[in-house]
């Protein structure tokens, strides 16, 4: 998954480009998962103004973004959450 990635990839730029096309295509949202105890919906994956990929989340009226490598995944995950496995795996 990681090569499908970054196949065409030059830098890690386009490799963080490759993985969030793949990860906003194939996975399943919005869903619900939990952060520092309170339920939130997971709404989009996209990438920041500073590189990161990051999840948007809501609750109510309030809304933050998250940094994907921090976002706590449901049990049973969302359809594609694969992905993010797979970034996760990338960026270590």
């Amino acid at each position: 998954m990681v090569e499908d990635a970054i196949v065409d990839a030059n830098d890690q730029e386009e490799a963080l480009m490759g993985f969030c096309s793949l990860i906003e295509e194939n996975l399943a949202v919005p869903f619900t998962t939990t952060v520092l105890g309170v339920k939130v919906k997971v709404d989009a994956i996209t990438q920041s103004s500073d590189g990161r990929l990051v999840a948007k989340c809501s609750r109510g009226a309030a809304q933050q973004a998250i940094g994907l490598l921090d976002l706590p995944l449901p049990d049973p995950a969302p359809a594609g959450a694969e992905w993010i496995e797979a970034y996760r795996h990338w960026s270590r």
